[in-house]
């Protein structure tokens, strides 16, 4: 795995689609557009200093959008959390094309809150798509809608406006049906601008649940901007090695040695490395790494456009052309993007890798640990069984080795059986529990509480398994082999599905997995027990903040990283414990 940054193993981005034609175009976005947007920022400053509600800056917004006479509502929500409700005021607009019956569409959007954090409102990226509806209304030019979205808030904003637009409201969300609606959404645009001015436009593309666009929106996205705005793109806000020096900035920690900062060689490795943990980090948790990701799941290909903060050079000016451009490609198309990569790792923003170069490394540890299991299960069938006569022989002549014959044993699986299926009902009763209210009032003390209860259980359980008899396999080794079986199969079917879960897992799984063994000394097997209880369970009291982060993606945007987490994940480990602790 560790060889997946280099650059030997990426090859360079293309377009596969040839009806696209980037940056093929003569924008129309000049400097009155510009002005319009200004205008409109000034307003949302007044907005930010008097302090309106959500309410009252959705009156606003509904208001610009109908004097630009378009088709313009407010929908009102409420998400049920275990932590209480969150509610919140969408806006859109739609605008109707001019040469098309309406059966596709295209959205343009921007969350109050940016990607930045600590409370950063994306003001200029709100303005912008205030500008854009009142510029793109005066072309005929559109074969497809367009979506206006102005979402309250950061995430669930967009969650509530897509699964009212898509018919899918589920339990927990109380919404308004939508007054407008179009055609089937294609591709969308999330603009997240909240400095004064940017250098690079940084792209994000990761979807919930480790969904990724089609590679030829950003691939497009790249030529149009490098060649329509003059503004570079960059993978995420990561710069690349040549523009880091330029700002100061270095790809490495301050403690690396200078000699190893000042390597071409390894200063591209580092930013690739940069590019492919931030990558990792999000599609495991199945976190979206922007409002566009939320578009995933409805076969949207979407990706976000972040203004990298900078003194310059780049403003409203490069920033309109380019989404006017990105827009008058995506109106080519005829039919949804397919031609390209869904499966992919962007190790720069010129530079790929495809699934065949990187599913190896998942998948050789998934093998090796199922060939593993495999021998746990022949070598429990099998036992050595010494004569009778060679023992007296060999009482006697100390240097000559026992005679024998290997002799079959029967494999009974039930006792493993029921450790197996008894970790998982147990993973689910804990996840249940996290999921409640109770534990969101008191996870300071439920979270130490639940995970000395977790390890403790099955040493109080251990004595009602039954013990094989003597002439059959040790529950132990069936155990062992089952979990290996398990966990291996669980690595290569994620492995298809989200990649960097499946590496992650055979990360943490794969060697603790395979070592896991019964020991003749009790401290040994205990101190093992206790090593497996906090991988299994230890992150609950560790990463307090992961915990509360996981539970709110689950129950507000169905991110299933965390009952995958209780009820898979930490159940196998917890298997291999009890492996340690068998006779």
């Amino acid at each position: 795995m560790l060889l997946i940054p280099l650059p030997l193993l990426s090859q360079g981005t293309y377009i596969d689609e040839n009806a696209l034609q980037p940056a093929q175009v003569n924008t129309y976005w000049n400097w009155g557009d510009v002005h319009t947007a200004d205008l409109q920022l000034y307003q949302l400053d007044g907005i930010q200093e008097r302090n309106l509600t959500s309410e009252q800056r959705a009156e606003f917004f509904m208001t610009e959008f109908s004097k630009l006479g378009l088709a313009a509502s407010i929908q009102n929500y409420t998400f049920s959390t275990s932590k209480g409700t969150i509610s919140g005021h969408n806006v859109y607009a739609v605008m109707s094309s001019p040469r098309a019956a309406g059966t596709e569409a295209m959205v343009i959007s921007a969350s109050w809150l940016s990607r930045a954090g600590h409370g950063t409102l994306n003001l200029r990226g709100t303005s912008t798509v205030l500008s854009l509806a009142a510029f793109l209304k005066d072309y005929s030019l559109w074969a497809k809608d367009i979506i206006f979205i102005i979402s309250d808030d950061y995430l669930h904003g967009m969650h509530a406006w897509l699964n009212a637009y898509h018919g899918t409201v589920p339990s927990n969300l109380y919404t308004d049906p939508l007054e407008h609606t179009s055609g089937v959404i294609w591709t969308a645009l999330n603009i997240d601008y909240s400095s004064h001015s940017f250098s690079h436009l940084g792209v994000f593309h990761e979807g919930l649940n480790g969904r990724l666009p089609n590679q030829d929106l950003i691939n497009s996205f790249r030529l149009i901007s490098h060649y329509t705005g003059g503004v570079p793109m960059a993978v995420y806000d990561h710069l690349e090695p040549s523009d880091s020096v330029d700002r100061g900035q270095s790809v490495f920690p301050p403690w690396v040695p200078l000699s190893v900062q000042q390597s071409p060689q390894l200063q591209q490795y580092g930013y690739r490395v940069r590019n492919v943990v931030r990558h990792i980090g999000y599609q495991a948790r199945g976190m979206c790494s922007g409002v566009h990701g939320l578009m995933h799941q409805f076969r949207i290909d979407a990706i976000t456009l972040f203004a990298v903060p900078a003194d310059g050079p780049h403003g409203f000016h490069a920033l309109g052309r380019i989404v006017e451009s990105t827009l008058r490609t995506m109106n080519n198309l005829l039919e949804r993007l397919h031609a390209s990569f869904f499966f992919y790792i962007l190790t720069s923003p010129g530079t790929f890798m495809k699934i065949g170069m990187f599913l190896p490394s998942a998948i050789l540890v998934s093998v090796a640990m199922l060939f593993k299991g495999l021998g746990e299960w022949v070598t429990a069938g099998w036992v050595w069984e010494i004569y009778e006569t060679s023992l007296k022989s060999s009482e006697t002549e100390k240097s000559s080795p026992a005679k024998g014959t290997w002799r079959n044993r029967r494999r009974p699986l039930l006792s493993a059986l029921i450790v197996v299926v008894t970790t998982h009902v147990l993973g689910v009763l804990v996840f249940n529990l996290v999921c409640s209210r109770w534990f969101a009032e008191y996870p300071s003390f439920l979270a130490p509480a639940i995970f000395v209860a977790v390890s403790v259980a099955p040493l109080i359980l251990l004595p009602l398994f039954s013990a094989n008899a003597p002439e059959a396999a040790p529950t132990s080794m069936l155990l062992k082999s089952s979990n290996l079986c398990l966990a291996s199969t669980v690595i290569s079917i994620m492995s298809l599905l989200n990649f960097s879960l499946a590496a992650m897992l055979a990360i943490t799984m794969g060697v603790p997995l395979a070592t896991s063994n019964t020991s003749s000394s009790t401290m040994i097997s205990r101190l093992r027990y206790a090593g497996y209880c906090v991988l299994a369970w230890g992150w609950l009291v560790l990463f307090p903040g992961e915990v509360e982060s996981a539970i709110w993606n689950w129950e507000v945007l169905g991110v299933w990283f965390a009952p995958f987490i209780f009820i898979v994940y930490a159940p196998l480990v917890m298997q291999a414990a009890i492996v340690c602790l068998q006779d």
